[in-house]
């Protein structure tokens, strides 16, 4: 399978078009779009996402993924393997958390270049027909790199930050929850989130944390919208421990 992870958005031609370039390329492969709407312009955000929602997803996978301020310019377009899958998008941090937490891994720059590359759009001209080559089996001219050079190692391991708010106004962290114990509670500016299990453990209109269906902290609020406290993406979260009062 196909997997798709971009900021384009569900609105407009972008992520149709990459469809199209796929099914020409490889008509019988199903394409999922896994998310549309990432953290708009932000690799670093993108990447604790992506290297979460790659727990879920089944070996053979190939990412297609493109979040790609820089597009056009110095980064190199890559394929990277993380175990036994590929992923293939931009040089510019997005693959970094999939790399250190995967045992076995390989990086290759992308010389194979398009008769008609337009210089913003190599989603659709470039990522799509290397990903549709390595669907069907057939070699990508490539560079072979070692795969420590694609890690930003100034990120850090956990991201103290919201990177991703949903369509229920629940606001996602970068922190993985097992890195959290117990007791500990999240604070963003004066507010306290204390942990809880799940929204039916606290009454309506209570805002908490919990671990979410992929593994990171999420703070959320029962029937409400936790986006409504002033968290969006970016959103500096710190830790803080503390008796849970749930």
């Amino acid at each position: 399978m196909i997997f798709l992870f971009t900021d384009f958005g569900s609105e407009g031609p972008y992520v149709g078009q990459i469809k199209s370039v796929l099914k020409t390329t490889t008509p019988e492969t199903p394409i999922i779009d896994l998310l549309s709407n990432a953290p708009l312009f932000n690799p670093c955000a993108s990447a604790f996402l992506l290297a979460s929602l790659n727990t879920q997803i089944p070996d053979g996978a190939i990412f297609l993924c493109v979040v790609d301020p820089g597009v056009g310019g110095k980064r190199d377009p890559l394929i990277f393997k993380a175990d036994n899958k590929f992923f293939v998008g931009p040089d510019n941090g997005l693959f970094s958390i999939v790399m250190r937490r995967a045992k076995n891994k390989q990086a290759w720059k992308i010389t194979w270049k398009p008769e008609n590359l337009s210089k913003s759009f190599h989603g659709r001209d470039l990522f799509a027909p290397v990903v549709g080559l390595l669907a069907n089996g057939r070699e990508v001219p490539r560079k072979k790199i070692s795969a420590e050079v694609i890690d930003r190692k100034n990120w850090p391991n956990d991201y103290c930050k919201i990177i991703y708010i949903d369509h229920f106004g629940n606001a996602i962290t970068g922190l993985r929850a097992k890195s959290l114990l117990e007791k500990e509670i999240l604070e963003v500016g004066e507010q306290k989130f204390y942990r809880a299990k799940t929204f039916s453990d606290v009454a309506p209109g209570t805002a908490f944390w919990y671990e979410n269906s992929i593994g990171l902290a999420e703070i959320s609020v029962n029937q409400g919208r936790a986006d409504q406290l002033g968290l969006k993406i970016g959103t500096n979260v710190t830790i803080s421990k503390n008796k849970s009062k749930y």
